[in-house]
């Protein structure tokens, strides 16, 4: 049931919304918590908030005072028309829906679920077959990242209990530059007043919800880019273009690095530091070899040599059962009233635009449960205008699974978008990209109207910080979009996307995919029926009828290295003489976690960690994937150990030895 303050929102706009406009006394007296305040200090204060509510929904209350007595004022709601709103094509209005939806529902902030609610107000239809064809969760959704897009766009600290790579939580106060997206997860950079330097946190790693604090005094970096401050924490003096030979349709991500083709056995990566070319080897030690420079080889030799030796001594147990049980950490994002009414006031106007709408799909649209939904019809039905009577309330329906509302007039109108929510709307935007695929251009459009409404300053309360938000946008974006493949994915995705358009029984709604799988040697090749793209937060997939398994199967996208012509044989690579990687670890996996592999109990959704001494981490992973978890182990460079099971240590111990062999000759 909806909060008191939610029905005297709701009632204020419509009174205030249903006339010309109506003087304060009026208000107060008809207005029943106004009337029984218990003072009218009382009153004043909460028709203050009130009033700061209202703005923040984006409507466009107007103040005036008298021309003859200005003891008496008047309040006013500006018509749809006297407040610029985004202006959409239909196609743009879906990406846009698409890209709120890009946050996991389960964890969105309050600025994304305004602003979905907000999106519907707009009373757009949406493209049924493009949001069918694009990703729901593409980006990481944590509660506390509400708060700290907050804190960059209007330009104030932020205070929160952060947990560090190595050593204790401790308490940091911190001016944010810039959040953004890197590699699937979220970062935030900015001044951290105790260190008095620069720092960047993963938001994954902040332990208690942000508390807004005094403005920001620090001095900006201009032209700050996310990607280029995390690429520096890897930087070296040690710096090279290494040489590798590759497996074929193998090492995706190095080939791309090195802008190299599917079957090219050798190629050059560009110049970085040490560090940096030594993870992004051991990522792929199964299809990989260094060859120069021959100092860096050595050193990979090395650390798979430790990492063998390792796993092939019995492990050590006893810490493990004496380490001190960690407790979850439960951050909560409470819906306030600004979010509920919000979406009461886009379900009314979305309904008065499209005349009725059936439940189930509304309820969808707006993220709820259809419960939920006949919850918020019930509070908009004992709601309206107070200055008239019972006569002016809202109706609804909803019998027969069709809603439809009326004498709700003051509520049809756009909600307009504050920066905040138009900076999570262009994060979603910016994971949306990589999969967007044909509808690429499209997104383009749609970000450059958010752009555009925020330097036109739409929201007055943050339009003197708008470029802040642009520049955050933008650095999440361009980090996404120099993460992409882009011949092969552009190629791929173009026909994955015309494959779902195409109707289920034609030839056109099959593809005949070459597909390298991360657990074996060589490529299939398979004639798939996509049916949706799907994502896990950091990796976008696609789900298909398999003609070879005779089942559904999800292909990773950035796995599916051509799509070949419609006559081309099926096949299923040659059997390894190597380690079975296939599958997943079924009773799950312990691990032992130095500080700098602590980001595999992140990347695998540990659901149990232990404190060991000496700042080790014991994390438990259910069920995880086997050839996944094996190449995370040998990119965290003998920081990350495997106690159990047994044969899961085994087969590192030989995908290990291999790989060193390889670099010691």
């Amino acid at each position: 049931m909806a909060s008191k303050s939610v029905e005297r929102l709701l009632n204020v706009i419509m009174t205030i919304g249903s006339r010309r406009r109506i003087d304060r006394s009026k208000l107060f007296a008809v207005i029943p918590a106004y009337a029984e305040a218990t003072s009218d200090q009382a009153a004043e204060r909460m028709f203050e908030r009130d009033k700061a509510a209202i703005l923040a929904l984006g409507l466009p209350l107007i103040t005036e005072k008298d021309v003859l007595d200005e003891n008496i004022v008047y309040y006013r709601i500006d018509s749809p028309a006297g407040g610029a709103v985004l202006d959409l094509s239909t196609a743009e209005y879906t990406v846009l829906l698409a890209a709120s939806r890009a946050w996991d529902d389960a964890t969105a902030g309050g600025a994304a679920r305004r602003v979905r609610a907000k999106l519907l107000s707009l009373g757009h239809d949406a493209d049924p077959d493009l949001l069918r064809r694009t990703p729901r969760g593409a980006v990481e959704s944590l509660p506390v990242l509400s708060p700290l897009l907050e804190a960059v766009v209007t330009g104030r600290s932020v205070r929160f209990r952060y947990r560090p790579a190595t050593g204790e939580p401790a308490d940091r106060h911190v001016e944010p530059w810039v959040v953004g997206v890197h590699h699937g997860h979220w970062y935030l950079h900015g001044f951290d007043r105790e260190r008095s330097a620069p720092r960047s946190f993963r938001a994954s790693r902040i332990e208690s919800f942000p508390v807004l604090g005094s403005a920001a005094t620090a001095e900006r970096p201009a032209d700050l880019d996310l990607g280029e401050v995390l690429t520096t924490m890897l930087d070296s003096d040690d710096r090279a273009g290494a040489r590798v030979r590759l497996e074929p349709y193998k090492a995706l991500a190095l080939r791309d690095r090195a802008g190299a083709g599917l079957e090219e056995p050798e190629v050059q990566l560009p110049q970085m530091p040490r560090p940096a070319a030594r993870r992004l080897i051991l990522a792929e030690a199964r299809w990989a070899k260094l060859l120069e420079p021959a100092a860096w080889r050595t050193e990979i030799a090395q650390v798979l040599s430790d990492i063998r030796d390792r796993h092939a001594a019995a492990p050590d147990l006893a810490p493990l059962e004496t380490a001190e049980a960690r407790p979850a950490v439960r951050i909560r994002s409470t819906q306030q009233s600004g979010d509920h009414l919000s979406r009461l006031i886009s379900t009314a106007s979305s309904v008065m635009r499209r005349g009725e709408v059936d439940l189930e799909q509304l309820a969808e649209e707006l993220g709820i449960t259809p419960a939920e939904l006949i919850k918020d019809l019930e509070v908009l039905f004992v709601c309206g205008d107070m200055g008239t009577g019972w006569e002016d309330f809202i109706e609804t329906e909803y019998e027969h699974g069709i809603v439809r509302v009326r004498n709700a007039e003051p509520l049809r109108r756009a909600l307009r978008l504050s920066a905040v929510e138009t900076t999570a709307l262009l994060a979603g935007l910016a994971a949306l990209e990589p999969a967007a695929g044909e509808a690429e251009e499209t997104v383009a459009s749609a970000r450059q109207k958010l752009l555009d409404a925020l330097a036109a300053g739409s929201d007055p309360s943050d339009a003197s910080v708008a470029p802040t938000a642009q520049e955050l946008a933008e650095a999440a974006a361009a980090d996404e979009s120099a993460a992409r493949t882009a011949d092969r994915a552009e190629t791929v995705l173009s026909a994955v996307q015309g494959a779902l358009r195409a109707d289920e029984g034609s030839e056109e709604a099959h593809l005949v995919i070459r597909y390298s799988s991360a657990d074996r040697a060589g490529t299939s090749v398979r004639r798939i029926r996509p049916l949706a793209i799907e994502t896990d937060g950091t990796r976008s997939y696609l789900r298909a009828y398999c003609e070879l398994a005779e089942a559904e199967r999800a292909f990773r996208l950035d796995r599916v290295v051509e799509v070949l012509d419609a006559d081309a044989p099926m096949h299923r690579p040659a059997g390894s003489a190597g380690p079975v990687l296939s599958g997943r670890v079924q009773d799950g996996a312990w691990l032992r976690l130095e500080a700098p592999a602590r980001w595999i109990a992140e990347s695998f959704d540990a659901t149990e960690l232990r404190d060991g001494a000496d700042g080790v981490t014991y994390a438990h992973l259910p069920a995880p994937v086997r050839a996944s978890l094996v190449d995370a182990v040998l990119e965290a460079a003998g920081a990350a150990e495997v106690l159990t099971p047994s044969d899961l240590r085994d087969t590192i111990v030989t995908v290990a030895r291999d790989a060193a062999a390889r670099h010691d000759t």
